[in-house]
């Protein structure tokens, strides 16, 4: 039944050549749109572009903008912002989707206090079990989500006027293969990206996934590189492989090791050295995947500072031979390209 009903989603869309056609987007183009507006990529400077501000945990069936207070949640987060920004950092993309906590007033109260460049999204998390799908993730087809999202692009979130400067969706990283629910969220997601140049950060995981994914987008009319593999490191973890990220980089996607902690950071060096050997630095993102204040926890629960990478993980890499431009390479001009909004 499920497979039937993608079928005639995926029929409806692409009988509909009004969406599929590409419309170039606004005066966005080329610029990184952050909460506080549209930047140059020049600026975006050392970014971490995978992080959480605030996660909901409850559920769609439940989620309420009720469950916190903004001004708690500032006074426990603007700490470890302050701390990245001491260290250099001038960017971060929140990856917190709807239904999930996302909040783009709270980011920008923070973006304004800091100074940094914060990024917000749109998009559906269909991972966890489809916990944090709203009812018309499974009732309207591809299109129609897209239409949403693309609304969010061009009038802002919920009234508050703020864009999102890239898409969160997410497919079931327990499965190996996509399932039809997936196939209709990352359909939607090449659609909007059609319409808005928004890159898509997809929580994947798993190589298979993100294969099957970018089979689809190029389907769909959209370059491999406005997708971004995230969550690439459970491959190594979990297959104990990395020739999958050489073969991806090298069709052109975005390669996400965005789990980086104290303890980890051996692997990451790893890989990166690999990835430094074939020569694929260039399609590869960093970060932490860390904060993330809870709602109903004390305090908002245990927050995990941003600065693994640049406590543990950088001086590794430069003890392995990694150079000045290396790094860049990794925290600067790849963060820009990869979140610039795309022409299309």
């Amino acid at each position: 039944m499920q497979r039937r009903t993608f079928l005639r989603s995926l029929a409806a869309t692409l009988a509909a050549p009004r969406l599929l056609r590409a419309n170039p987007p606004d005066d966005v183009t080329g610029r990184i749109l952050t909460v506080r507006g549209p930047i140059r990529p020049e600026a975006f400077g050392t970014a971490l572009i995978h992080e959480h501000v605030l996660v909901d945990f409850i559920g769609a069936d439940n989620i309420t903008p009720d469950r916190y207070q903004r001004d708690d949640v500032v006074r426990r987060v603007l700490p470890f912002l302050r701390e990245i920004k001491a260290l250099g950092v001038q960017s971060l993309v929140e990856c917190t989707p709807a239904y999930l906590g996302r909040d783009p007033l709270l980011l920008k109260t923070l973006s304004e206090k800091t100074g940094l460049h914060l990024l917000t999204n749109t998009g559906y998390y269909a991972a966890a079990g489809n916990k944090y799908l709203p009812p018309q993730a499974y009732t309207e087809t591809a299109e129609q989500l897209a239409q949403r999202w693309i609304r969010e692009f061009r009038e802002g979130i919920d009234g508050t006027g703020i864009r999102p400067g890239h898409m969160k969706i997410s497919v079931n990283a327990s499965k190996r293969t996509l399932e039809d629910l997936d196939r209709k969220i990352v359909t939607a997601a090449g659609l909007t990206h059609r319409q808005t140049g928004l890159t898509i950060t997809s929580h994947t995981g798993l190589a298979q996934p993100a294969r099957e994914q970018l089979d689809l987008l190029r389907g769909l009319g959209v370059s491999p590189s406005a997708f971004i593999w995230t969550h690439a490191q459970a491959e190594a973890f979990t297959n104990k492989t990395l020739e999958p990220y050489a073969e991806l980089a090298q069709r052109g996607a975005w390669v996400s090791l965005d789990g980086v902690g104290d303890d980890n950071a051996g692997t990451y060096a790893e890989i990166l050295l690999f990835l430094k050997e074939k020569k694929q630095l260039n399609r590869v993102l960093l970060s932490h995947d860390a904060g993330w204040y809870r709602p109903g926890e004390p305090n908002g629960g245990e927050f995990r500072p941003f600065t693994s990478i640049f406590k543990v993980l950088l001086p590794k890499l430069r003890a392995a031979g990694f150079s000045a431009d290396d790094v860049r390479q990794l925290l600067v001009t790849n963060p820009a390209e990869a979140f610039a909004i795309k022409g299309v």
